[in-house]
């Protein structure tokens, strides 16, 4: 007699993770706002114009690491806001966009909508980084500040104690600092509001919407081991509609990959504050292990060694007026 031991199991019980073409630096050429585009776009030659002058570096800065004389593959992309207010059309914005980058000899290979990175194909992407949220436990609190899926705030440590009525006859307890987490020598602590409104009508906040653009940009965004968008491809004419043009669109036929190991944004020091309280998001998110690992591997294929934490993977050029 011989003993088989067969185990039998569906093919959509399986987990797979799906895999995307990475390039090897994601360049993010700034986020353009209505006011970008007053006074003649005037300010946007300008901001072009300074970020003109950094673009000899990139080349280097994306060969750090790569070995066998390995070429760099480098994308751009820039994002405009459609969430918070909608102004022209898209193909006058990103028309004027293109124009004023080329005057400064820059190439734009994508262009993603902010709305897109609240919702997109019927996933509600901001709620579900808020889900993948891992917040540390804070120490000795009274339970009086709601937690962050309530509230809405998430920090980079410890608060100070919300205001509790001391026990009758007592002296009031002492006012304590906020500390932030990893026991630096001085605090910088940083409180982020994540949204407002009810739940059923929230507003993300700015913060929230660009972490999950640079979560997009590394190519770590799934969904049940599926990726949740990759660029359209365009082939002919920008839409009129906001709501016509696609999560990413790719205008540079010759393009690297969108999704990179690692991203440089360079943009104006007034956004400064916002992606301090991205890094303070991504610093407390969970990836997937499976994604994190096929990333890793991947990189590790063309003799890369990219940091652990997700966060160290983003790098900044904050250039002033």
């Amino acid at each position: 007699m011989i003993d088989v031991d067969v185990k039998f199991q569906e093919a959509a019980a399986v987990a797979r993770t799906e895999s995307v073409a990475y390039a090897h630096l994601s360049v993010e050429l700034g986020h353009f706002y209505a006011e970008d585009f007053g006074a003649g776009c005037q300010e946007l030659r300008d901001r072009f114009a300074r970020i003109a002058e950094w673009s000899a570096i990139i080349p280097g800065l994306a060969s750090r690491g790569l070995t066998g004389g390995r070429q760099p593959r480098i994308s751009t992309c820039f994002m405009v806001d459609d969430y918070f207010h909608r102004f022209g059309t898209p193909r006058e914005v990103i028309g004027q966009v293109q124009s004023a980058a080329a005057a400064q000899g820059l190439v734009l290979d994508y262009v993603a909508r902010e709305s897109s990175f609240a919702r997109h194909d019927g996933v509600e992407l901001a709620q579900m980084v808020v889900d993948a949220l891992v917040v540390e436990p804070p120490r000795n609190t009274t339970g009086s500040r709601p937690p962050l899926s309530e509230s809405g705030w998430l920090s980079n440590g410890m608060r100070s104690p919300g205001h509790v009525d001391a026990p009758a006859m007592t002296l009031p307890r002492p006012w304590s600092p906020p500390v932030q987490s990893g026991d630096p020598r001085h605090s910088i602590f940083v409180d982020v509001e994540l949204w407002s409104g009810e739940p059923s009508r929230r507003v993300w906040a700015c913060a929230l919407l660009a972490s999950v653009w640079q979560m997009a940009r590394l190519g770590v965004l799934r969904r049940r081991g599926e990726v949740l968008m990759q660029p359209h491809r365009l082939t002919g004419e920008l839409p009129d509609s906001w709501d016509a043009l696609p999560a990413v669109v790719q205008l540079n036929p010759a393009a690297a990959p969108f999704c990179a190991y690692r991203t440089l944004t360079l943009m104006d020091t007034q956004y400064l504050p916002v992606e301090l309280a991205v890094r303070t998001v991504l610093g407390q998110v969970a990836v997937p292990p499976a994604v994190a690992q096929q990333i890793t591997s991947r990189a590790g294929g063309e003799g890369l060694r990219l940091p652990d934490e997700l966060v160290d993977r983003l790098s900044y050029v904050f250039i002033g007026g």
